[in-house]
């Protein structure tokens, strides 16, 4: 059984909010593109985010989750995933990707603060993992901004 000092407890709690922001946003989201590839994209955000969720949720009640490989796996493909080049894209998407990868960019930020906080090694490894997924899901929405040209860095 965990015992979490006051100040891992808080920022836990501050994650699992973020967790949550993050669910009903890629719910909206989804609902709202209308490109059916960034609606895919955003819907497969909100598994994993749930899964993030969970995990916070099993650390603050006092144990600590298994992070499989399966997932890390299953994560991987998504990546992976190809876009169909275009230079046109809706304005609304463009605002749902913006809006996104910003919250993406906080987050894994975040994250960072609340691993260099917690004294267990594998609740670090918990959120080292799940941070690197936020990271990808940052990736991810910035692949397919570029694909479409909605951002271009250089």
């Amino acid at each position: 059984m965990l015992n979490l000092t006051q100040k891992e407890r808080m920022l836990l709690e501050d994650q699992k909010s973020h967790e949550q922001m993050c669910i009903d946003n890629y719910s909206d989201y989804a609902q709202r593109a209308k490109c059916s590839e960034l609606k895919q994209l955003f819907n497969g955000y909100v598994t994993k985010e749930q899964q993030h969720l969970d995990s916070i949720n099993q650390i603050l009640s006092g144990t600590v989750p298994n992070v499989s490989g399966g997932q890390q796996q299953q994560q991987n493909q998504t990546q992976t995933q190809t876009f169909t080049p275009a230079n046109t894209y809706d304005p609304q998407d463009a605002l749902l990707c913006k809006d996104a990868l910003m919250a993406e960019k906080y987050i894994s930020g975040a994250y960072n603060t609340t691993i260099f906080e917690c004294c267990d090694a594998n609740v670090r490894q918990v959120l080292n993992h799940i941070q690197k997924e936020e990271q990808e899901h940052g990736e991810g929405i910035f692949n397919y901004m570029r694909s479409k040209g909605i951002y271009n860095p250089k």
